[in-house]
């Protein structure tokens, strides 16, 4: 089969490979869609925590075409994506029931062959029947139970506002599950017309358009309009300039949670004294470890909206060029990966 294989950081090349046998109790699937998101893009920088020699991709749907011994739950000839997400169970922080930060986490797509390929292997714990939901909505799994673990994280009372800086497909998804989960008013603020335009076409009560180039000028224009702030400002951009920004469009008692994935290196000034005087509180939404069958059944009910986020499609061959589209391609949203073309 053909696949993209990384042998170190920003070195791949789409190669081929043999096709990988389902083990006990795994399953494989001919993928159809792969989502590439900014995650990604940092694996290709090593900037992520990633192991090579990796074939990526994390947002899979495909058909399944052959079990591993012991599978029960699933069967050839269904459609399904999968949480490639995987915890130890023994360590310190799983035993006490938070497998997300398990010490020996694993993700397909990160630390194990990822969707970028022809054909995919995932544990039969991990795979979850979407034949109902057409693959283009399907791909939105991960991305949605990932919105879903941030939605929880936040645990915003009914009536609060929200600000959310972003609008990507993970950021509009999340101001969506905000607006539905008993928000009084959410806004989303970004630099591009047509993401705000979909926003709005998703029920979102306000769009800004701001300046990417200059966050202190947009958090500006935010606070002349809103000059109590926000119950909640979430930066969904992985941009530290943006983030260093939310503080001061926060209310007091207000939450900040930094959402979007930017350089380990990065760093931004905050006040001590204004996180303690205003009594700010700072959190953190990494991925998502149990979160699929609720996102799964946002997109079914169709409180989360997919239509018309997708908007770039590349072959394996083309994965190089569709990197570069997440990067530098203003015009473009969801690009996702087609190994079958």
């Amino acid at each position: 089969m053909r696949a993209v294989v990384y042998d170190a950081p920003r070195a791949f090349a789409v190669r081929e490979v043999p096709i990988p046998e389902p083990a006990r109790s795994e399953v494989r699937f001919r993928v159809l869609l792969a989502g590439v998101c900014g995650t990604d893009r940092h694996i290709h920088d090593g900037t992520f925590f990633a192991r090579f020699p990796l074939t990526p991709g994390h947002e899979p749907v495909g058909i399944i075409d052959a079990v591993g011994d012991g599978v029960s739950t699933v069967e050839p000839g269904q459609r399904v994506t999968a949480n490639g997400i995987g915890s130890c169970g023994a360590c310190a922080y799983c035993r006490r029931g938070e497998p997300l930060h398990c010490r020996n986490l694993t993700a397909l797509g990160v630390t194990g062959p990822g969707a970028f390929a022809e054909y995919m292997i995932a544990p039969e714990s991990g795979v979850f029947v979407v034949d109902d939901l057409e693959p283009e909505v399907a791909v939105f799994a991960e991305p949605t139970a990932c919105a879903m673990h941030g939605a929880a994280q936040l645990a915003m009372r009914p009536g609060s506002t929200a600000l959310l800086f972003g609008a990507g497909p993970t950021g509009l998804i999340l101001a969506q599950l905000l607006a539905h989960g008993g928000a009084a008013h959410v806004a989303v603020a970004a630099p591009t017309e047509f993401k705000l335009e979909l926003a709005r076409s998703f029920g979102i009560d306000e769009t800004i358009l701001v300046n990417r180039a200059d966050p202190a000028a947009s958090a500006a224009k935010i606070l002349a309009t809103h000059p109590d702030g926000f119950d909640v400002v979430v930066d969904a951009t992985g941009s530290s300039r943006v983030t260093e920004e939310c503080p001061q469009l926060a209310r007091d008692g207000g939450t900040i949670l930094v959402y979007g994935v930017t350089d380990p290196a990065d760093r931004i000034a905050v006040s001590p004294y204004e996180i303690y005087r205003r009594e700010l509180t700072i959190k953190g939404s990494f991925a998502q470890s149990h979160s699929f069958d609720q996102a799964i059944a946002a997109l079914r009910s169709g409180r989360v909206r997919t239509d018309g986020i997708i908007n770039r499609r590349f072959t394996l061959e083309a994965f190089g060029a569709a990197l570069d589209a997440l990067s530098s391609d203003e015009a473009a949203h969801k690009v996702v990966i087609e190994p079958g073309r």
